[in-house]
Order: C-alpha cells, then structure tokens, then sequence
C-alpha cells in the first residue's frame, strides 16, 4: 500500500469528504449535495422514490424526527402498495425537503464533559438522542 501525496490534504480548517463538511469542530451537509436534493421533482415512480429516500436517509443524523417524517414515504414502497402521491405523501417529501435544507451542523464531542442520553418510542418510531451540555 502507498500513501499518494497529492490526495493528501493537511492543515485544513475544513474538508469536503464523502457528502458531509467536516471541520475540527464540526460535521456539516455539503451544501452541494443540499442543492441537488431541491432541484429533485417530486418522485412519480417507486424507483425514483428509493432512490430519494437513500439520499436523504444517508444523512438522517442531521434531520431531527426522521423516520416520523419519512414513515408515509417509506410505507409507499411496499411491495404490495401501488404509487400515489397522497397529500400526506407530498407533505412528508416537503418537509425532508426542509428539514434537509436548515439541517444542523453536528459537533465533535468533548469527552471530559458529561453525556445525556434521551430515549422516545411509540407505535410509530423509535428516537435516540445522545446530548451534551
């Protein structure tokens, strides 16, 4: 194995790697990546719609309550469930959407200050959250 000089970067007070932004301090979307999902039409097949929903879940970490809000699309690809946009449908692709375009940038943890871990569950979704403060 050899290290190539020229695709190394050093000293970098930010780098673009793999979709996301990632600093020191922080782990941010590509802005890039953002665009494109807005110029996206709305899904009419259940292919496109995979594929949509495979780009946005890449970065669900960044996307508070997201199996809630993706849940009616992901329902809709079922093997068994024919393609309608429902408005329920067109609302949950307008909010990932949104929630894509103001999601927040990630901090590096400190790991000499404590951890809080939050833990929620319904009939609907599972969420997570581990916070420090």
């Amino acid at each position: 194995m050899k290290i190539s000089l020229q695709k190394c970067h050093f000293w970098f007070k930010e780098l673009k790697a793999l979709g996301h932004v990632v600093s020191r301090l922080s782990l941010g979307i590509d802005k890039n990546k953002v665009a494109a999902m807005l110029l996206r039409p709305m899904p009419h097949k259940k292919k496109e719609l995979k594929l949509l929903l495979g780009f946005v879940g890449y970065y669900r970490k960044h996307i508070k309550d997201f199996a809630l809000i993706a849940r009616p699309l992901s329902k809709l690809c079922d093997k068994d469930t024919v393609f309608e946009m429902t408005v329920d449908r067109v609302k949950a692709f307008e909010s990932l959407r949104q929630a894509l375009s103001t999601a927040p940038l990630l901090l590096m943890p400190d790991f000499k200050l404590p951890f809080k871990l939050y833990i929620d569950a319904s009939g609907e979704g599972l969420g997570a959250a581990l916070h420090q403060f």
